[in-house]
């Protein structure tokens, strides 16, 4: 087993929950949906290039999550909730990418 302890846990079918400040998350679903990245002030669509690797990744202070790895969830998923740092609940659907209803906020407080 290794000594790497992971940025995020996951809870339950759909949620991720970010736990490091100095690590953003970007996550992938699939190759056709688009990345999203999770940062200390929140939940935002991730428009630069994606690295292409873990070791550049933690160089940009970032860390690859990969909603389809068997490590994370096994599938890619429409529904995908994020706890964020800030304090919130970000609900990301993936049925509604290019609305406003993309990426939202479901709950302000989840504490």
């Amino acid at each position: 087993m290794s000594t790497y302890e992971r940025p995020f846990l996951v809870s339950g079918r759909n949620t991720i929950i970010h736990k490091q400040k100095k690590l953003d998350l970007v996550i992938i679903n699939g190759d056709n949906d688009p990345v999203v990245i999770v940062s200390r002030t929140g939940v935002k669509k991730f428009d630069e290039p994606v690295p292409a690797n873990r070791v550049e990744a933690k160089e940009r202070y970032m860390e690859l999550v990969d909603i389809g790895s068997s490590d994370v969830f096994g599938e890619s998923k429409t529904l995908l909730f994020v706890q964020a740092l800030n304090n919130k609940e970000y609900k990301i659907d993936y049925s509604k990418v290019g609305t406003d209803l993309f990426i939202r906020v479901h709950q302000e407080n989840y504490i």
